[in-house]
């Protein structure tokens, strides 16, 4: 029997693939060390990479909106400086929100934690006095609520003795400690650069790209890889750039709201309101659980008030706000948003929250595709499905 040459090809790359695998199972530490080596090369590209597609998405709306194609056409100065100064808006603008953050919100984030220390030193009087009248039959209940004390004084001194003797037990040395603050600034410094280049040359690279994979991959399968790879970009920049706003409404909301019915705290609890709604799902009620603690040491009525400002927001959010704004831009299921949203958050944690959204949503996207495909080849309609 006369093997053909695809067979012997076919053959003979299995055998090499089955040798592969058998040295990577029997030498895996030796494997393990050369993929974290190689990652460690990597990662400023990769990082690169991941700031060039997020600063991309606000990148490509200021330049549609700013630099009109129409009102360019023809002007071949405006065309030149159209990417530039997007690019330069978008990051400018990202700098002003860090510097927000780092000298205004985090200095008044310090202060509210200070008051809050003393709000917790006169609440727990409180908290007694309350136990007294409820539990004074109860005498092991009695006990434990008098033995109730904070000392803001002592917990501060307990974190700068940690960051004293702890902290510097767990870094080798003041040295180590240097270089590697010095190796993550060049390592970030890097990545900045190539997600800039990136950005101005994002139409060269795309051609690039596409060449390479044309002239190494048969025609169909490239052209599927395009189509696999357009639709992860729409889904992800999609999904990104809806999330943002909405969590940018629902904490405005939460600091008007708060702000009229003279709840403490606005503020704050509405930026981490839009912090922690990024997360899908989860995330509101996480910052609404910051919330209520912070408002119930200074009054727990206000406290109450603010549960139920957060149940309204809420409908108010889900049913006329997230439809318009984020809507069925990822194109998933409700059912499979928790699944996506419970195993990423398992896997990666609170990234694994934002990424596995995007992508379950291209997984189900292709899988529909083939599931039609399917159905078509055999002559079954969808509808007919539904009857049976």
């Amino acid at each position: 029997m006369e093997l053909s040459n695809e067979t012997v090809r076919k053959i003979r790359g299995l055998i090499v693939f089955t040798a592969l695998i058998t040295a990577c199972l029997w030498k895996y530490d030796v494997v393990v060390k050369a993929l974290a080596f190689v990652f460690h090369i990597l990662l400023p590209f990769v990082l690169g990479g991941a700031i060039a597609f997020v600063l991309n998405v606000p990148m490509n709306f200021v330049q549609r909106n700013l630099f009109n194609e129409d009102k360019i056409k023809g002007k071949k100065r405006m065309q030149k400086l159209a990417r530039p100064v997007s690019m330069l808006i978008v990051i400018f603008g990202v700098i002003g929100i860090v510097g927000i953050v780092m000298f205004v919100l985090i200095p008044q984030l310090g202060t509210t934690f200070a008051n809050l220390g003393a709000s917790i030193q006169e609440f727990i009087p409180k908290v007694q006095e309350w136990a007294e009248d409820i539990f004074h039959n109860n005498q092991e209940i009695m006990e434990w609520v008098e033995s109730l004390e904070f000392d803001w004084n002592k917990i501060m001194e307990t974190g700068i003795n940690f960051f004293k003797n702890g902290a510097g037990s767990v870094l080798d040395s003041t040295i180590t400690a240097a270089m590697s603050i010095v190796s993550g600034i060049t390592t970030f410094f890097i990545a900045f650069v190539f997600a800039i280049y990136i950005l101005l040359q994002k139409e060269k690279l795309s051609l690039q790209a596409k060449k390479v994979l044309f002239a190494f991959v048969r025609r169909g399968r490239a052209e599927a890889a395009l189509e696999v790879l357009s639709l992860t970009y729409n889904t992800f920049s999609s999904f990104l750039t809806g999330q943002c706003v909405e969590a940018v409404i629902l904490g405005s909301m939460f600091v008007v709201a708060m702000a009229v019915l003279r709840l403490p705290y606005a503020l704050l609890i509405g930026i981490v309101i839009a912090f922690t709604a990024l997360i899908p799902i989860f995330g509101a009620f996480v910052g609404c659980a910051v919330g209520v603690f912070m408002i119930f040491i200074e009054d727990p009525f206000k406290a109450m008030i603010f549960i139920v400002l957060f149940l309204v927001l809420q409908q108010v959010e889900g049913n006329l706000i997230y439809p318009h704004v984020v809507g069925n831009s990822v194109g998933l299921p409700s059912i499979w948003v928790l699944a996506a949203v419970s195993v990423g958050g398992s896997l990666m944690g609170v990234v694994g929250m934002l990424i596995f959204i995007p992508i379950v949503s291209v997984v189900y996207a292709l899988f529909r595709e083939v599931v039609y495909l399917k159905l078509k080849q055999r002559e079954i309609t969808p509808e007919e499905v539904e009857k049976i």
